[in-house]
């Protein structure tokens, strides 16, 4: 009777066609991971009052694997292995990585980690918090913030020229150091992750497109997002939504209102990815509504949205 019922299976099988049982095959093959970009705003508990708790649930509730924190000083001191403690993760911060992760983390590196994947794959992550000064879009749009400790040492500008070459001298040294250290790592196929406050717009959104419709002044190249295309990288979020007008992903800033005078909405918070064997599935803004977050948390503890990406990846 058993041998009956398992002709019958795989009978049943064979009769929809060989495609579906190609496609038991590759969801057995591949294994899903998620990369979490997010800034928890000076160690999460001093800004907006919350306790770390709060910020572990952002977290939780995005179901991130892999996290790069930036912003995890506060005035009580350094919160990423009290955050850590909480989720009960693993965490680095031995060359100043920052980063949390559920994974076995094989080896720390400079700004990243290489890190074991349940399947036993090696992957390697990278995070980044570049400098926040000079600002661009402030520099163009003539905002001094009030909050910015640099607020009176601002030189206002004009051109796309301009701002291509203020973007390079803030962040394009600390950009090129990283993406020489990736050129250095021995597996060219490996999945790679880069993660971070870039601290500036992508060129993906300052198109001419947006400038014409006054999103922003100019249209703007920005190179430090177009050096992590040139350098093989994908933008996690603009692949999934290609059209900026529709979809413009604000992480900056949760704080303030859209016609707030004193800001610029802006996407300065990444996933980037490269590597054989890794497909990208859906991208998701965690945030504090439904109507500039896909994950909402309530009270939200940052001035950042965080970018959530998640991935299926070869075994």
């Amino acid at each position: 009777m058993r041998n009956l019922h398992l002709y019958v299976i795989l009978s049943g099988l064979f009769a929809v066609g060989p495609g579906f049982v190609n496609l038991l095959y590759a969801q057995a093959d591949e294994e899903g991971v998620r990369v979490m970009s997010y800034n928890i705003h000076r160690g999460g508990v001093v800004m907006l009052k919350q306790p770390l708790s709060q910020t572990a649930k952002v977290i939780q509730s995005a179901q991130a694997d892999i996290v790069g924190i930036q912003e995890t000083r506060s005035p009580r001191g350094d919160k990423l292995e009290e955050l850590a403690k909480l989720l009960g993760w693993n965490h680095d911060m031995g060359k100043g990585s920052q980063i949390l992760t559920r994974y076995e983390i094989l080896e720390s590196l400079n700004s990243g980690v290489k890190i074991k994947l349940d399947s036993g794959k090696e992957a390697y992550v990278f995070n980044l918090h570049l400098p926040s000064h000079p600002y661009q879009p402030y520099q163009l749009l003539g905002i001094r913030p009030k909050w910015h400790k640099h607020t009176n040492d601002i030189t206002f500008i004009k051109t796309e020229a301009e701002a291509i070459e203020w973007a390079k001298k803030a962040r394009g040294r600390e950009l090129s150091k990283l993406l020489r250290l990736i050129r250095t790592i021995p597996d060219k196929q490996a999945p790679i992750f880069v993660v971070g406050d870039f601290n500036e717009p992508s060129h993906l959104d300052w198109t001419e497109r947006a400038a014409k419709a006054t999103r922003h002044p100019i249209k703007v190249e920005y190179p430090n997002s177009l050096a992590m295309i040139k350098a093989g990288f994908t933008d996690a979020y603009r692949a999934i939504y290609h059209d900026e007008m529709k979809h413009p992903g604000y992480t900056w800033s949760s704080f303030y209102k859209f016609d707030d005078p004193s800001t610029h909405h802006d996407r300065i918070d990444f996933v980037y990815f490269k590597g054989k064997g890794i497909k990208l599935n859906e991208v998701k803004i965690v945030g504090e509504n439904q109507k500039d977050a896909d994950i909402v948390i309530s009270p939200y503890p940052s001035d950042h949205r965080a970018v959530v990406a998640n991935f299926k990846i070869t075994k």
